[in-house]
């Protein structure tokens, strides 16, 4: 019975544990989100670099799991290549071991010196706790709510602990089981096995090792009996995240990163394995080295030289195990997917809402790029119909609402755990950009259905007409370039040049429905083609307007008097009471009202 009991309090301090890994992990997330975003941003191909990152976010988000599933999610959305998704795998190895020396301070003693009581569990667990309760309940910050987080989830990661610990006793008093953890120096293979399929049951690493800790307090295990186990649950944690990089519809380079990582892990334990063996066999550093007690400190020091140990070997050979993936996980011979930046926006990201969002941006900034793109050839097809660019601007058309949809449900999401208000606000600009961005797209499509009318009427615009359009296309399309531009680069100061060019192209549209309209009158051109031509006008304003509030939403994110009133602002600067402002849109004018006005 007194078993029974044991199993049950290891089991609910286990719970305890991985639930404070998760919340602490999440708020250190939270509050190094922007950090997180840049490191990973900066990978370049220097292998070095990849394992620096791969360590760093590892030791930050607490989870090697997660930042591989995060890389293989990264991975899809094409920044990051297979080559440097290998290295930061390489580097999650080394960054997850820091979990290890984090709960190794449980197992501490004082001894009368104040520091060390300080970090003693029955003295830093209900310190983090009654810290991060404060905080949470009686600070109204995000910040005090994410530092209270990161201090609960400490807290209750030692609480379990404590009982994991509580619970060992009760395994010390059974023979059977001390008989148990003794044949594991005997029988190597067996050890790592049960570190293996332990792992794989539990889904982390981190905690099967805080839970090889807390039995180390039994004194019953030794080094030998201990590192083969450690070996099998570096085995076992490559087994869970093969399992994320494998189900769905997985891109191939992520199924190559899961193989890669177990390739890699799995030849650092046989290699290692073997020099162990060896060193065992004939008792290298002598007897007393490999009978020693497997403390909690000596299973932390050997985790991590193992995983340092086994990066350093394969660090050397990454080409090769990129190139075994490859043969094993071979690409379809199907046609490449039309915009595959627009693909990257997977669920995976949530892992990091910072990371999340910076793809979520870049993602509908190449949204725009399309749209832009398709908006001059739907231009270029009311002055002469082509059906090929047809054909074009239908299938980038389709890549476009199809993005938009999947972009509201992933924002939707990713609203969920958005934590900042910095963040909320640049959420809120992405979810108002898409529509506005898939209208202009749409625009292209009305001016290819109406090149097509006047192809098949046999008809042109005047000569004058055409010149007209000409300047008015060059105006929008700068418009276009502008905004997409200053979307892409985050420049404010790009996006307040919108709003005087929008201002011109108002009034350039004005003067040529004047135009139109005497034109009409005196017979100029036909009653079909003119309002053609003014359905042109229409389309033409509307994705001028567009431009506008894309920009308007861009300021908003850092201007309270902006982002609460668009219309005054809008009204204040229309009034001349804005500096640059005045002096952008008469250059504007110069450039297109002045041209425009030379057609006769």
């Amino acid at each position: 019975m007194e078993i029974v009991s044991a199993i049950v309090q290891m089991l609910g301090g286990l719970a305890m544990f991985l639930y404070g890994i998760e919340i602490m992990g999440d708020g250190l997330k939270n509050s190094s989100g922007a950090a997180l975003k840049r490191v990973l941003q900066k990978v370049s191909g220097n292998l070095i670099t990849g394992v620096l990152t791969g360590t760093l976010v590892t030791a930050v988000i607490q989870s090697s799991t997660a930042t591989i599933v995060l890389a293989v999610a990264l991975i899809g959305a094409g920044v990051l290549t297979l080559k440097q998704a290998v290295a930061i795998v390489m580097g999650a190895n080394i960054g997850t071991t820091v979990t290890a020396w984090i709960t190794n301070l449980a197992f501490m003693e004082g001894g009368g010196n104040f520091f060390l009581w300080l970090f003693d569990t029955d003295t830093l667990a209900p310190i983090a706790l009654f810290l991060g309760i404060v905080l949470i309940m009686f600070v109204k910050t995000k910040k005090a709510k994410t530092v209270g987080d990161i201090s609960m989830g400490f807290g209750i990661l030692f609480i379990g602990l404590m009982n994991m610990t509580g619970a060992v006793k009760g395994f010390a008093s059974s023979p059977a089981f001390m008989e148990l953890l003794a044949g594991f120096s005997d029988k190597p293979v067996l050890g790592i096995i049960a570190g293996c399929v332990l792992t794989v049951i539990v889904q982390s690493s981190s905690a099967t090792v805080a839970m090889l800790q807390s039995l180390s307090a039994t004194g019953a295990m030794d080094f030998s009996g201990v590192y083969p186990i450690i070996m099998g649950i570096n085995i076992g944690t490559t087994l869970v995240t093969a399992f994320y990089c494998f189900v769905g519809e997985s891109h191939k380079d992520s199924r190559r990163t899961g193989l890669v990582h177990v390739a890699f892990n799995t030849i650092g334990t046989v290699v290692f394995m073997i020099i162990l063996s060896v060193m065992q066999h004939f008792q290298v550093f002598g007897a007393e080295f490999w009978q020693m007690e497997a403390t909690s400190t000596v299973i932390a020091i050997f985790q991590s030289l193992f995983n340092v140990f086994t990066c350093v070997l394969l660090l050397p050979f990454v080409n090769q195990l990129v190139k075994m993936s490859l043969l094993l996980v071979k690409d379809d011979p199907e046609k490449e997917p039309a915009h595959p930046e627009l693909l990257g926006l997977k669920k995976d990201l949530y892992i990091s809402p910072a990371v999340a969002l910076g793809e979520a941006t870049r993602a509908v900034a190449a949204m725009g790029a399309i749209a832009k793109a398709n908006f001059a050839r739907g231009c270029q097809q009311l002055l002469r119909y082509d059906p090929e660019r047809n054909a074009v601007i239908d299938e980038d058309e389709e890549c476009l609402d199809r993005f938009a949809d999947d972009s509201d449900n992933f924002l939707i999401g990713l609203s969920k755990v958005i934590e900042s208000e910095r963040d909320d606000r640049q959420l809120d600009m992405l979810m108002q950009s898409v529509p506005n961005f898939e209208r202009i797209g749409d625009y292209a499509t009305n001016f290819s259905e109406l090149g097509q009318k006047l192809a098949e009427n046999n008809t042109v615009f005047s000569e004058n007409a055409q010149k007209e359009l000409s300047i008015l296309f060059d105006a929008v399309n700068e418009i276009l370039n502008v905004t997409i531009d200053a979307f892409t680069r985050d420049d404010i100061q790009a996006a307040k040049a919108v709003e005087p060019l929008e201002e011109v192209i108002d009034d350039m549209i004005i003067l040529l429905k004047d135009r139109h309209t005497k034109r009409l009158k005196k017979g100029e051109c036909t009653v079909d083609t003119g309002l053609i031509f003014m359905e042109c006008l229409t389309y033409l304003e509307r994705a001028s307007d567009q431009c506008s509030s894309i920009a308007v939403m861009m300021l908003a994110r850092y201007d309270e008097a902006i982002l609460h009133n668009h219309h005054e602002y809008l009204r204040s600067v229309h009034m001349g009471n804005d500096v640059f402002y005045n002096t952008e849109e008469a250059r504007r004018r110069e450039q297109y009202i002045k041209p425009l006005k030379a057609i006769h």
